[in-house]
């Protein structure tokens, strides 16, 4: 094993300062743009929280550079703030991968900030495959994924179906086809984009002890969404 597969894993999260019609618009055009906004920050909370307990390096991925001293701000310990340039998320991703491996090689972890279902389970399952395998992939129930990392620098990525229902299945695809390992994590998790997630949510998140989900899940009670 190299000395790059000894290190901790890097975290990622992508993320998006939360504002009023910014973001989430799907979800904003069922529950209102305040509603929404209110909803992404205390989604990213989740995935803060997550960070923060993370047993390695962290990196913040703000969306737009002018948002770098704000991504600065939102954890207690130490974070490396590196914004996206321009391009799609396939593009995005490979600009940030390039420069975090450029002083952190071995394996890269990628979230973002709207999948609060994602456990430590998942995150130690990610960590794990990365030891025997060049790729991991969390799928997610509309075709996506929840969580995507790799050992490796990711190959040509701006050409997949970004944003689709089978970008899951092209990016495990694309990744085979270059000859790298590929392992997929069980069970499907989901992220949030439609009202018809929260309520969803909000059942998952009744018996979920972490602080930011608890605030969530009382705020999603709060809407009328019932655990079931």
């Amino acid at each position: 094993m190299s000395a790059a597969q000894h290190r901790p894993a890097v975290l990622v999260v992508f993320c998006r300062r939360p504002a009023i019609g910014t973001g989430k618009q799907r979800l904003a055009a069922e529950i209102g743009t305040a509603q929404a906004a209110e909803i992404a920050t205390l989604l990213l909370a989740t995935t803060l929280e997550d960070a923060r307990s993370w047993p390695g390096p962290v990196v913040l991925a703000p969306s737009e550079a002018e948002d770098a001293d704000w991504a600065a701000t939102l954890l207690p310990r130490s974070a490396t703030i590196i914004p996206q340039t321009a391009g799609n998320l396939g593009e995005r991703l490979q600009g940030i991968d390039c420069r975090v491996r450029a002083t952190q090689p071995g394996a890269v972890i990628y979230v973002g900030s709207d999948a609060p279902v994602l456990s430590e389970a998942d995150y130690a399952a990610a960590r794990k495959a990365l030891m025997h395998h060049d790729v991991v992939l969390a799928p997610a129930l509309d075709g996506g994924v929840t969580l995507m990392g790799a050992r490796c620098p990711w190959p040509e990525l701006a050409g997949l179906p970004w944003s689709s229902d089978q970008l899951c299945a092209a990016l495990a695809a694309h990744c085979v086809a270059q000859g790298l390992d590929v392992a997929t994590l069980q069970p499907v998790r989901y992220d949030v984009d439609l009202a018809t997630d929260l309520q969803r949510l909000c059942a998952d998140l009744r018996t979920d002890v972490r602080p930011a989900r608890r605030i969530l899940y009382r705020k999603l009670c709060s809407l009328g969404y019932s655990p079931g």
